[in-house]
């Protein structure tokens, strides 16, 4: 059995002690908490200061679902969709995948540099079945 591993990266406008950012902190905790309340949660990394290549302004989440629809459904129904819709105010263009999803053998723990190397595959190959967006989905593997 495969679950569905994800990363998703943000460039932020400001750092998280900026006034400018305290919408978005204030909403940290309570998505986190509806994500992990959502059917189809596994897991996600907990690492409030995980970012990519040491800068402070890109933000990391990385979670593990039961399956693309449990991840589509928390992002886009519910309590996530409205602060999603209004990500332009925190976050600039990233210039890059900023999105990756891959299948993962049920029990397994993805690590940041898995999620790096599955952003520069869609970046160098665009969706592939090892690395894929929800525009582009792909099956978990058979076996």
């Amino acid at each position: 059995m495969f679950h569905l591993a994800q990363i998703n990266v943000a460039r932020m406008r400001a750092p998280l002690s900026d006034p400018s950012m305290k919408a978005f902190v204030d909403l940290i905790a309570p998505i986190n908490a509806l994500a992990e309340a959502s059917p189809g949660f596994v897991w996600r990394l907990r690492d409030p200061n995980a970012t990519l290549g040491g800068d402070p302004l890109i933000l990391v989440n990385l979670s593990v679902w039961e399956s693309v629809d449990a991840l589509k459904d928390f992002t886009y129904r519910g309590g996530h969709i409205a602060p999603f819709r209004t990500r332009s105010m925190w976050f600039a263009p990233y210039g890059g995948a900023h999105l990756a999803l891959w299948w993962i053998p049920a029990g397994t723990t993805p690590s940041i540099e898995d999620g790096v190397a599955r952003l520069s595959l869609r970046d160098r190959a665009g969706d592939t079945p090892d690395s894929f967006s929800f525009a582009n989905i792909f099956p978990a593997p058979l076996e």
